[in-house]
């Protein structure tokens, strides 16, 4: 049986989170709680005997992938749908610092 999260107990959550919630919002969060607990505890009465740990879901992340020297993008093409680049040559963004 899931450990069953009080009100009392959310609401002493929510008071670290500076959260202010609302009666029926601390039932539903304990029953949410009491849930996914429950759920973690399913899942750790799993037998998982003789299956080694992993780090990677793959076997060979993408950051091991041999680097290759391809040519780049032409600047005619990278610039082709660019708004006002036919002037400058550069992309064209708003402003964003004063």
């Amino acid at each position: 049986m899931p450990s069953a999260f009080t009100p009392d107990e959310v609401r002493a959550i929510a008071a670290l989170a500076n959260l202010d919630l609302n009666q029926s919002e601390l039932e539903l969060f304990s029953r949410q709680l009491r849930d996914i607990v429950g759920y973690v505890e399913s899942i750790q009465e799993v037998d998982t005997t003789g299956i080694e740990p992993t780090a990677y879901v793959a076997r060979h992340p993408a950051g091991d992938r041999p680097d290759e020297v391809i040519p780049c993008l032409d600047r005619a093409d990278a610039l082709a749908n660019a708004p006002d680049a036919a002037a400058s040559g550069f992309f064209k963004v708003p402003r964003v610092i004063g």
